[in-house]
């Protein structure tokens, strides 16, 4: 839901709408908060669904420990996430870079004592990730709080936060659509693989896929954030011609750094295994499965940065509909059909997921290249200003 305010607040910065970006921020924090309550009953409930579902009772059971631990670091992130729009959308990252370094400095060490010297386990891990997530928030409040870098776009808490609630609902519902309809069914595939013949291989070979897919998704999320930056401040600023060229720019990036990581990802692909687990089962198969993985980082990289451009356009409408059909009218039934009836097993289930991920990503590039940029400057001035535009508009 925060990744609305990419929208919101790169367009008010390009226009010099500066009291707006802060207006906005906290009409995300007020809104996040919100969410998080009912989050959090779900997620106390968790074990219980997942076993309800058919999942084994020994993983549900952790699972369901972990998330619960990990609910006070998602009050945190109802902070911190729109605290990193915010800044993100007026190019300060450099407090956001030394923010995450000193957290992370802290959190290994952290994470290392709670779960191993104290032997919390996976419950010392969720807690860890919770005392960051909460240090990361309370460093950038205190930098957000007092810099000068922030005193253009630092205002007061005030009814106006209140009131542009419905303004960031409308960008940020279909933000958060858009997002996890792809991220849930990276998910699903975990949850569908315990369900296969030797759940426990199959769930740990698919959850070291889509950890190391995660992993090497932060590259191109980072230029999917730098690519809604530029093209969300283009826009506001009225300059369409700059914003195509920061669009395409950032694809060409994507091109080549996907090809370094999946020429490397490849090439360590008898050892990948061993960074997660010692037994050769496991490790045979995630061998296999490197090749697999390898494509979905092309197709991962690619989407990033598209999707990075169609939130700095406000097109999460358009990139939710795009999911929905990639995913789950195309990706997850060939998975169910190839894990299930033809017994691929987890091998099927990613081919399925990468067949939706490949066409997810053709869809996006033919949006960005048919986009007519003088438009896009037209609808964001309209937004600015906090008039409801009809969606067909983004089609144009």
């Amino acid at each position: 839901m925060a990744s609305g305010l990419e929208t919101l607040c790169g367009q008010a910065y390009g226009a010099h709408q500066y009291r707006k970006v802060g207006i906005h921020t906290y009409s995300a924090i007020i809104s996040l908060i919100l969410v998080c309550f009912p989050l959090s009953l779900i997620w106390i409930s968790l074990g219980k669904l997942l076993t309800a579902v058919g999942q084994d009772p020994l993983i549900s059971n952790a699972a369901g420990k972990y998330a619960m631990w990990t609910i006070p670091g998602l009050f945190a992130s109802a902070i911190l996430q729109p605290l990193m729009k915010y800044l993100q959308s007026q190019s300060l990252i450099l407090p956001m870079l030394i923010s995450s370094t000193v957290t992370l400095c802290l959190h290994v060490p952290l994470c290392w004592v709670l779960v191993f010297k104290c032997g919390f386990g996976t419950v010392g891990a969720a807690l860890a990730t919770s005392i960051s997530f909460w240090l990361n928030t309370i460093v950038l409040g205190l930098y957000v709080k007092y810099s000068p870098s922030c005193e253009r776009t630092r205002v007061p808490l005030s009814k106006e936060a209140f009131q542009g609630i419905r303004s960031f609902l409308r960008l940020a519902l279909p933000s958060a659509v858009m997002i996890c309809l792809e991220w849930w069914s990276f998910e699903l595939l975990v949850l569908l693989s315990g369900l296969l013949p030797n759940a426990q291989l199959e769930t740990s070979v698919l959850s070291i896929c889509l950890t190391t897919i995660s992993f090497l998704y932060t590259i191109p999320l980072g230029l999917g954030a730098a690519a809604s930056t530029r093209v969300s401040n283009e826009l506001g600023a009225r300059k369409p011609q700059a914003a195509r060229v920061a669009a395409y720019t950032i694809m060409l990036l994507a091109l080549s750094e996907t090809i370094l990581m999946s020429t490397t990802l490849f090439a360590c692909r008898y050892i990948l295994g061993y960074a997660f687990s010692n037994e050769k089962e496991v490790v045979d198969y995630v061998t296999r499965m490197t090749p697999l993985i390898c494509i979905s980082v092309i197709t991962d990289s690619l989407q990033g940065v598209l999707s990075g451009v169609a939130r700095g356009c406000g097109w999460q409408h358009l990139g939710a509909y795009v999911n929905l059909g990639a995913y789950y009218l195309g990706g997850i039934p060939i998975a169910v059909l190839l894990g299930f009836y033809y017994h691929w097993g987890g091998r099927g289930l990613w081919i399925g997921i990468l067949t939706g991920s490949s066409v997810q990503t053709i869809f996006l590039f033919l949006i960005t290249g048919s986009t007519n940029w003088q438009n896009q400057v037209s609808n964001a001035r309209e937004r600015i200003l906090d008039r409801r535009l009809p969606l067909e508009n983004d089609l144009k």
